[in-house]
C-alpha cells in the first residue's frame, strides 16, 4: 500500500513540474550593450519582450541561427535589424531572378 502512495505522489509531482514550466515566460533581464552586426546578419525570427507583462524590461529577444540560446537586444536595435531584413529579401529576390 505505501508503495502504491509514493508512486503516485511522485506521478503528481511530476505532472506539477511540466505543467508549471508551461507557464513561467522566459524573459530577458537585460540585454546586451553592442549588438555585433555579425549575429543580427543571422537573425532567423524575433519578437518584442513588453517590459509591462511578466517580464521586468522592454527588450528583443533574437533567435540567431548557430546559437542555441537566444541574445536579448535593447529595443533600439530593432530599426537596424528590419533594415537587414529587408536587404536579405531584396537580395534574395534579385538572386532568384
Amino acid at each position: 500500500m505505501d508503495l502504491k502512495v509514493a508512486l503516485v505522489a511522485v506521478c503528481l509531482f511530476a505532472l506539477a513540474i511540466t505543467c508549471t514550466e508551461a507557464v513561467i515566460p522566459t524573459c530577458c533581464i537585460k540585454t546586451s550593450r553592442h549588438m555585433n552586426k555579425h549575429y543580427l546578419m543571422k537573425v532567423e525570427k524575433w519578437y518584442v519582450q513588453e517590459g509591462s507583462g511578466a517580464c521586468d524590461i522592454s527588450a528583443l529577444i533574437l533567435y540567431v541561427k548557430g546559437r542555441e540560446k537566444p541574445l536579448c537586444a535593447p529595443l533600439k536595435v530593432k530599426t537596424t535589424l528590419e533594415r537587414l531584413q529587408q536587404r536579405r529579401k531584396r537580395h534574395n529576390l534579385k538572386a532568384a531572378h
